[in-house]
């Protein structure tokens, strides 16, 4: 007889890998199904280029939540980060290097703008006061408008301390939810590269410009982060993205899950309405009392269930959310590090992220391209070099670099043909852009590792290619995550839960969706929900 689980998690990611430490640490039997060879998902450390390593999709940590961190142990099971030091944008009239001292950093940007200098203080309080406010809800599940009241009584103290907000914070925080990050900005600043970069936060991963309504709840998303409890703070996991999945699962081994690679889930298998195991691709089946995915929302509740398997209402509203990717990833083995035309002496500015955002104008020109299919001609790029504090991820003396690329469509006009058509030139194109600020950038190059959209969906299994498993819009955050009325991690399919950043409070290197959709999992076991 086969043998049945407690609990089948379906996608080895750092999310379906958190739900399965959380639910084996509890007590349960928990079994991990991962479709590829590795765990990980996007949160993969690779080496296609012999020597290198490269964190192949997502490459920074600051959302990973402290309570994963800590009650998971992870710096017993290898964890280890080091601060990503700064931001460094060069621009065709010098270039603003902000680093982690503040006094350097105002000097910087007195440079372009004494107002923004003087300004700059003020905003980053008002960003935090914002932040402060609104992480909580971060590490709640958000409430359903349309079921129990009692739900609402976790968000009691964040309505009280909204209350308490200085209106002008108040004021800042609806614009923020509502409008665009440049209009956000231009409250305090007029300096092109500041505003360029620090406008990037708001399109990462969004099919939108950073003069879009929306992109100010974006902006808002990549500032609840934490390093050390210290806000907005970045950092390099040692060894790439990759290790954050190997100590989580490392975790989940320690308290016994059972992880499978090479085991694609077919289908999730049904009694009525209540879900009681799966069906690989090879035909073996598993059965488990609980059938946690950690695929996003088109995975898991349009291909792996059987149609007709869902209220019409439901599937729609699946149907209808919003993917649209629209970044690529780059990464790059390097003979040596590049040497930008405009920067400081040394190479401290390396240390951090190099930022192609040189102004509002050039970001939004690169938005305006890929509206009618077309990756940018001068795309933003986010580029670090991980290898200036983790020597291990290239043989000595050498280095890796990994650029972000926006925009890059998932959807392409006719005339390209599809990714495949221009992939390459694709990767050309990103080696001139970075190029144009550092002359000696392509003679570095001994080899590249190009992912595109379509790579990020065929190899990773994000829909469209989309970073976050659906796009960070308003309309699709809190209780609308995934859809209005389930936004709690249950379905309607009995015994299925979503565990994704298809799920409140959405994507990123967070593990809070598996975090809170476990913890909702066990209280229904104890039967609390």
């Amino acid at each position: 007889m086969a043998e049945r689980y407690d609990a089948i998690v379906v996608g080895g990611g750092h999310n379906g890998l958190t739900s399965a430490a959380y639910l084996a640490k509890a007590g349960l039997k928990v079994i991990v199904l991962e479709r590829r060879s590795v765990l990980g998902g996007a949160t993969l450390t690779e080496s296609p280029v012999p020597g290198y390593k490269f964190s192949v999709a997502s490459y920074l940590v600051s959302l990973l939540r402290p309570q994963v961190i800590r009650e998971l142990d992870l710096a017993k099971h290898g964890l280890q980060m080091a601060p990503s030091v700064g931001t460094y944008t060069p621009h065709w009239d010098g270039y603003l290097d902000r680093r982690t001292d503040h006094a350097d950093t105002i000097r910087e940007i007195r440079k372009w703008s004494h107002r923004d200098a003087d300004n700059y203080d003020d905003f980053k309080q008002t960003v935090t006061d914002i932040t402060r406010f609104i992480r909580p809800a971060v590490d709640m599940p958000a409430p359903d408008p349309y079921g129990d009241p009692k739900e609402w009584l976790e968000y009691a103290g964040l309505a009280k301390e909204f209350g308490h907000l200085p209106l002008r914070t108040k004021g800042a925080l609806l614009d923020l939810i509502t409008g665009s990050a440049y209009d956000f900005l231009r409250r305090w600043f007029e300096g092109e590269p500041l505003i360029g970069t620090m406008s990037a936060s708001g399109i990462i991963g969004t099919f939108l410009g950073i003069k879009s309504p929306g992109t100010g709840m974006v902006f808002l998303h990549h500032y609840f982060g934490e390093i050390d409890g210290s806000f907005r703070e970045w950092a390099l996991p040692q060894g790439g993205t990759g290790a954050v999945a190997a100590a989580i699962a490392s975790a989940a081994q320690s308290f016994g899950a059972i992880t499978r690679t090479d085991a694609p889930v077919k289908q999730v298998l049904l009694r009525g309405d209540k879900a009681i195991g799966v069906v690989l691709e090879s035909g073996e089946e598993v059965y488990g009392d609980t059938i946690v995915s950690a695929a996003d929302a088109k995975h898991t509740f349009i291909d792996m269930l059987p149609a007709g398997s869902l209220p019409t209402d439901f599937e729609t509203a699946i149907r209808n959310f919003k993917f649209r990717g629209s970044s690529a990833k780059v990464n790059f083995a390097l003979d040596g590090l590049p040497t930008f035309t405009a920067a400081p002496p040394g190479n401290g500015h390396l240390l951090g992220t190099v930022s192609i955002s040189p102004s509002p104008n050039y970001m939004e020109r690169a938005y305006d391209d890929a509206k009618h299919g077309h990756p940018s001609k001068r795309p933003f790029l986010d580029m670090l070099i991980p290898t200036m504090t983790d020597p291990t991820m290239a043989p000595p003396g050498k280095h890796v670099a990994t650029a972000f690329v926006q925009y890059a469509p998932h959807k392409l006009a006719p005339e390209h043909g599809g990714w495949d058509n221009i992939k390459e030139q694709f990767g050309d194109l990103v080696v001139d852009t970075i190029s144009e600020f550092a002359p000696d950038f392509r003679d570095k190059i001994v080899g590249r590792q190009i992912m595109t959209p379509l790579d990020l969906e065929r190899t990773i299994g994000l829909t469209e290619g989309n970073i976050f498993q659906g796009e960070i819009l308003v309309q699709q955050m809190a209780f609308n995550r995934p859809v209005s009325g389930w936004s709690r991690y249950k379905t309607p399919i009995r015994d299925y839960w979503l565990a994704s950043s298809s799920a409140h409070p959405g994507g990123g290197i967070m593990g809070a969706p598996g975090r809170l959709a476990a913890l909702e999992i066990l209280k229904s076991k104890r039967g609390e929900a």
